[in-house]
C-alpha cells in the first residue's frame, strides 16, 4: 500500500520548497512475540519477545509486555538498561523521536535493543498498515506521536489476544504524561507511570533508586525558598543572542573554587573570550560544560579571579548563611588591573550532563532516604539522591545521574545508577578514571566482532591486487619492551647507484576495517587506543591489534609502506607509496637495536640496516632543528608491577636511548611525505594535524624564570625559542636546560587534527613543518585509518567513498579523535597519579631532592626528577603562627620568613600520601631542606637494622 507524504521546507534564500515522499505501508511486519500464530517468524539473528515474560507486577495478574513511550525513553534509560528489565516494544514513532532529541540515549537505547538477553523488540509502526496514523489537522506533532503510541498499544492487544492461548500477554503502556495516560485509559488501554509501574515491582525494590526525578516541582525542598533566579526561556535566550544582549559559550567550572566558574564564549567576533562568573546566584544552576547564555556586568561591578581554595563541604544542604560567608570571602579589594570581564548565568541553552562517579554523603538524620551525593570530579556541584541503600553504598564508588535542579533546591536532584565497588580497590579506581574520562572500554560486541577475519587466516591472491611483494627485504621493527601492537617496521639497504632505499612499513589496518561496517564504527568512536600503567583499552579487537595487523617478526603482514631513494645526506630524491607484504626479519626492543648499532662484533644484515638507518636519522634531526624544530620535555615514567599483586613496586623515569630517536625521525618524515601527498590529491578532504603557536603571553613564565638565573630565552618564533633553549646552559647545573624545557612544554597549545577544506592554517609549531599528518600507527589511532584510506584513493590501491570526501563528515570525525585524544591524556595522567599513590602508600616517610618547577602564592611546586613526580609544598600556619610570606610576581619568588624560594631552586622535601579522603586521596609534599624554623620538617635519620647497616627494602622477589 503506497501512501504520500507532503511538507514545506524553507530554502536558505528565503524561499518554500514542496517536498513529496513516497511512504509504503505494509501487512508482513512482525509483532515480535512467539505466541503469536498470524505474525511471519523473525529473522534468525533478530531478538524476539519471551512467550512467557518473567517479571511480576501487583498492577497486573499475568505477564505482560512495555511499551514506553518516548519521554520514558528520554527520562528513565537507566531503569530500561537494568537487567531485570526486559520483553519491551520499542515503536518506530519513539525511537525516531529520541534520535531527534538525544544522540547518547539513542545510543544506548540501540545498545540494549542489540543485546538479546534484554528481549527488546523494535516495531515499525509508522510502515505497518493498521498502526500507521496520519496527522489531523491543527494537530501537533507531540499529540500526533502520542496517538500512534495509543494506536500501536491498542493493536498489539487485540493482536495477541488472538493468539489462540489460555495464559493471555497483556501491553502495558507506560508513560509519565498525564494527558497521554488519561487518553489510553478512555481508549482502553492499561497505562501507568513509570514510577507506579517500578514501585510495583515488589520483588526487586532496589529498581525504585533508579527512577529519575522527572518533575523539579515535585522535588524541591520542604523549605520552599528560593535561592536561584529564574531562567530566561529559550526563545528569549535566542533573541538576546542574536541582537548581542546576551552571549553564549560552554560553562568551566572551577575545581578550586565551586564559587567561581568561567564561560569560553563562542564565536571569533566575541568582544570577550572568556566571561568570570562568581557567586551562587550568579552561578544559577550551570553544571560544568553546559552551553549557557551569560549577562555581561557593568565594568564596576567587573571582579578578579580569586585565589582562595573553596570545596564545598557543608553538612546541611539548606545551610545558605555559611555560603554568603563564603562570597564575601572572594569580594575582596578588586584592583582595576586584575579585574576580568564578569557575568551572570541567566539561562541554560543546552544541558551537557552525564552519568558522574563518585561517593554517597551519607546523611546525619536516621533512617534518612534523601542523601547528598559528592563526585569524584571537583568541577561538579554535589548531588542529591534519594536511596534505600544508604547503608550498603557508604565506602562505595556509585554512579549517579542528574534529573534537574530546581531553583528552591541549593543542589541538583539525580537518582543512583549502580555500584562499581569499594573505593580504593585497584579494579573500581581504574573503572572510575574510564568513566571519568569517558573512555570507551566494554568488551567489543558480536556485531563488531562478526566483522573480523575467519581464522586461520593467510594471505589470499586477491589481496595482492594494487600490492608489491617485499617479503625478501630485511625489515624490522623497534618498539618498547613488552609490545604486542607493532604498527610499524623499517628497513634500509644500499642501491647500485650509491644511494640508500629507506622504507617505513605500517600495518595495514584499513585492509580489515572497511568503511561503514559496524567494527569501522566503533574504531571511530573509540577513536585511540588508551594506554594505562597496567592496561591497555584497545581501539581495534585483540585479533587485528596483537595479531594480523602486528608486524611481529617471521610472519608474513599486509602492510603500506613509503619507500625513499635517499642520498648519503639524508636528502629525498624519489618517494614511493605503495600496498606491500613483508615478513619482519627481526622484533627489536630500543635496546636491543642500540647494542646491535654500538657492537664491533655484530655485522649481519639487520644490524647494517640499523646503523644505515641510524646515520640518516641523525642528519635529518640535525636539518630539523636547524630549521626551528623543538626539543622540549616531559618527564614520563615507568612503572614496574609485581607479577602476583599487580602493585607498582618500584619507579623511575624512561630512558631514552639514540634508537628512540631514530625511529622518531623516520616516522617524522613520513607522515610530512604522506600529508603532502594526501593534500595534493585531495585538496579539501585530507585529515592533516596542526600545532598552533602559542599566544606570546603563553611564555611570559617562562621568560621570567629563566631570567631570575640570568638567561635569555626568545619566543619571537619556534627557530627563535629552540636556538635559546639550545644556549641555556649552566655548567654547575646541568638539569636546568631540562627544567626549561619542561616549562616550554607547558606553554605549547595542544595539537589538533583538522580537515584541509575547513582551514588554512596547516602549520605545526613544534615540528616547523608546513604541512603534518598521522600515518605510521593506525592499529591505535583512528585518524591514520582514515589517512591510510585517502593515501590508498590517491595511489589509486583503493576507491574512495561519500563519507571520505565529505569535508563536514571529516570535521565532525576530526572534533571526536581531539576529544578521544585529549581524554585519554587525561586517563593516562590519572592511571599514574593512582598507581604513584599505590607506590608511596607503603613506603613510610620518603625524603628526595627536587627543583621548584612553579612559585604560587603561598606554596611551591615541586619536580622530583627521580620519579618524575610533582607535588605543592603549602606554606601554612605552623603552632597557631601565621607564616611570614612574601609574594613577588614579576620574579617570580616566594619569601617565606625571611628564606627566598626562585623556580628551579634545588629542595629537598617529604613525600607521603594524605588518605584522609578516601575519594581524593593525594601525594603530599613538605619542606625538609633547606631549614625554616616553624615551616620546616624535621629530618627523619635512616633506619638502621641490628648490625647497625642502614636498612633497605627489598622487593618480595629478591634474596
Amino acid at each position: 500500500m503506497l501512501k504520500s507524504k507532503t511538507f514545506m521546507k524553507k530554502t536558505r534564500s528565503g524561499g518554500v520548497l514542496k517536498i513529496v515522499r513516497e511512504h509504503y505501508l505494509r501487512d508482513d511486519i512482525g509483532c515480535g512475540s512467539p505466541i503469536c500464530l498470524h505474525c511471519p517468524p523473525p529473522e534468525p539473528d533478530r531478538t524476539v519477545l519471551q512467550p512467557q515474560p518473567p517479571l511480576q507486577s501487583r498492577l497486573l495478574p499475568g505477564s505482560h509486555y512495555l511499551l514506553p513511550d518516548t519521554n520514558v525513553l528520554l527520562h528513565q534509560i537507566d531503569i530500561l538498561e537494568d537487567p531485570l528489565i526486559q520483553n519491551v516494544i520499542i515503536l518506530q514513532t519513539v525511537l525516531q523521536e529520541v534520535r531527534n532529541r538525544s544522540g547518547p540515549v539513542y545510543k544506548r537505547i540501540k545498545d540494549v535493543v542489540n543485546n538479546p538477553d534484554k528481549h527488546f523488540y523494535t516495531f515499525t509502526n509508522e510502515h505497518h498498515r493498521d498502526t500507521y496514523i496520519e496527522q489531523e489537522q491543527g494537530e501537533g506533532a507531540n499529540d500526533r506521536n502520542d496517538r500512534a503510541i495509543r494506536t500501536a498499544a491498542k493493536w498489539y492487544n487485540e493482536h495477541l489476544k488472538q493468539s489462540g492461548e489460555t495464559q493471555q500477554i497483556c501491553i502495558l503502556l507506560i508513560t509519565n504524561d498525564r494527558r497521554n495516560k488519561e487518553k489510553a485509559v478512555e481508549e482502553g488501554i492499561i497505562a501507568y507511570t513509570c514510577e507506579e509501574y517500578i514501585k510495583s515491582l515488589d520483588a526487586n525494590p532496589e529498581l525504585v533508586d533508579r527512577l529519575a526525578c522527572v518533575s523539579d516541582e515535585a522535588n524541591d525542598i520542604e523549605s520552599g525558598r528560593v535561592i536561584f533566579p529564574d531562567h530566561v526561556a529559550l526563545s528569549k535566550l535566542q533573541q538576546g543572542i542574536k541582537s548581542g544582549i546576551y552571549l553564549q559559550g560552554t560553562y568551566r567550572a572551577s575545581r578550586d573554587n565551586y564559587l567561581e566558574a568561567t564561560v569560553w564564549v563562542h564565536g571569533d567576533g566575541a568582544d570577550n573570550k572568556e566571561i568570570l562568573i562568581q557567586g551562587l546566584r550568579n552561578l544559577n544552576r550551570a553544571v560544568h560544560e553546559d552551553i549557557v547564555a551569560v549577562e555581561l556586568l557593568p565594568k564596576e561591578k567587573w571582579v578578579a579571579p580569586s585565589s582562595v581554595v573553596l570545596q564545598d563541604e557543608a553538612e546541611n544542604e539548606e545551610d545558605i548563611e555559611k555560603e554568603e560567608e563564603k562570597e564575601k570571602m572572594l569580594k575582596t579589594t578588586v584592583i582595576k588591573s586584575m579585574s576580568k570581564p564578569s557575568g551572570r548565568v541567566i539561562g541554560i541553552i543546552k544541558r551537557n550532563w552525564r552519568p558522574y562517579c563518585g561517593m554517597l554523603s551519607k546523611s546525619l538524620i536516621k533512617e534518612a532516604r534523601k542523601h547528598l551525593f559528592t563526585p569524584a570530579d571537583r568541577s561538579i556541584p554535589r548531588i542529591r539522591i534519594e536511596t534505600r541503600q544508604a547503608d550498603a553504598l557508604e565506602g562505595q564508588r556509585i554512579i549517579v545521574a542528574v534529573d534537574g535542579w530546581p531553583k528552591n533546591s541549593r543542589y541538583p536532584n539525580g537518582h543512583f545508577v549502580r555500584n562499581l565497588g569499594t573505593a580504593g580497590d585497584k579494579e573500581t579506581e581504574t573503572e572510575v578514571l574510564l568513566l571519568e574520562h569517558d573512555v570507551p572500554h566494554q568488551p567489543f560486541s558480536q556485531a563488531v566482532l562478526s566483522f573480523l577475519p575467519q581464522m586461520p587466516w593467510r594471505i589470499k591472491d586477491e589481496d595482492m591486487k594494487h600490492r608489491i611483494d617485499l617479503r625478501h627485504l630485511c625489515v624490522c621493527s623497534v618498539d618498547p619492551p613488552g609490545c604486542t601492537d607493532i604498527d610499524d617496521a623499517l628497513h634500509c639497504r644500499d642501491m647500485e647507484n650509491g644511494n640508500l632505499e629507506v622504507g617505513v612499513h605500517i600495518a595495514d589496518v584499513s585492509h580489515f576495517i572497511r568503511p561503514g561496517n559496524a567494527l569501522d564504527e566503533e574504531s571511530a568512536n573509540r577513536g585511540t587506543t588508551v594506554y594505562l600503567c597496567d592496561r591497555r583499552i584497545d581501539m581495534v579487537p585483540d585479533l587485528l591489534s596483537s595479531n594480523l595487523c602486528s608486524l611481529r617478526s617471521n610472519v608474513e603482514r599486509l602492510a603500506f609502506s613509503c619507500i625513499w631513494e635517499i642520498n648519503h645526506n639524508a636528502e629525498i630524491i624519489n618517494t614511493t607509496f605503495t600496498k606491500s607484504v613483508i615478513n619482519s626479519k627481526a622484533s627489536l626492543t630500543y635496546a636491543e637495536a642500540q647494542m646491535r648499532i654500538d657492537s664491533a662484533s655484530m655485522n649481519d644484515d639487520i644490524t647494517l640496516s640499523l646503523r644505515g638507518l641510524n646515520k640518516l636519522a641523525k642528519i635529518l634531526k640535525k636539518r630539523r632543528i636547524d630549521n626551528g624544530a623543538l626539543t622540549l620535555s616531559s618527564p614520563e615514567v615507568r612503572f614496574h608491577i609485581d607479577s602476583e599483586t599487580h602493585d607498582p613496586i618500584d619507579l623511575q623515569t624512561k630512558e631514552l636511548k639514540e634508537t628512540n630517536s631514530m625511529v622518531e625521525e623516520f616516522m617524522l618524515l613520513a607522515n610530512i611525505s604522506v600529508a603532502q601527498k594526501i593534500y595534493d590529491e585531495f585538496s579539501e578532504f585530507a585529515l592533516l594535524r596542526k600545532h598552533p603557536a602559542p599566544p606570546p603571553a603563553n611564555y611570559d613564565i617562562l621568560v621570567k624564570a629563566a631570567s631570575s638565573k640570568n638567561l635569555e630565552i626568545k619566543t619571537d618564533s619556534a627557530k627563535a625559542l629552540a636556538d635559546s633553549l639550545d644556549q641555556a646552559d649552566h655548567p654547575s647545573f646541568p638539569y636546568l636546560n631540562t627544567l626549561l624545557r619542561i616549562l616550554a612544554t607547558r606553554c605549547m597549545m595542544q595539537a589538533v587534527y583538522f580537515c584541509s577544506g575547513m582551514d588554512t592554517d596547516f602549520h605545526h609549531y613544534g615540528l616547523a613543518s608546513p604541512i603534518y599528518t598521522h600515518f605510521t600507527s593506525p592499529i591505535r589511532r583512528y585518524a591514520d585509518v582514515i589517512v591510510h584510506r585517502l593515501l590508498a584513493a590517491a595511489i589509486g590501491a583503493d576507491c574512495t567513498y561519500p563519507d571520505l570526501t565529505d569535508k563536514h563528515k571529516l570535521a565532525d570525525i576530526c572534533k571526536n579523535l581531539n576529544f578521544r585524544h585529549k581524554m585519554a591524556q587525561y586517563a593516562q595522567r590519572s592511571s599514574v597519579a593512582f598507581h604513584t599513590q599505590l607506590f608511596f602508600k607503603n613506603k613510610g616517610l620518603v625524603d628526595e631532592e627536587g627543583y621548584i618547577l612553579f612559585v604560587r602564592k603561598n606554596a611551591i611546586v615541586v619536580l622530583i626528577p627521580k620519579f618524575g613526580l610533582e607535588g605543592t609544598v603549602f606554606f601554612e600556619e605552623k603552632d597557631k603562627r601565621k607564616a611570614k610570606i612574601l609574594y613577588n610576581d614579576e620574579i617570580p619568588t616566594i619569601t617565606v620568613e625571611g628564606t627566598t624560594f626562585y623556580m628551579f631552586d634545588k629542595v629537598k622535601v617529604r613525600i607521603t600520601l594524605d588518605a584522609s579522603n578516601i575519594q581524593h586521596q593525594k601525594i603530599r609534599m613538605g619542606l625538609v631542606e633547606p631549614e625554616i624554623p616553624g615551616i620546616s620538617l624535621p629530618k627523619v635519620p635512616p633506619q638502621k637494622c641490628a648490625n647497625g647497616e642502614p636498612q633497605i627494602k627489598k622487593s618480595k622477589h629478591e634474596p
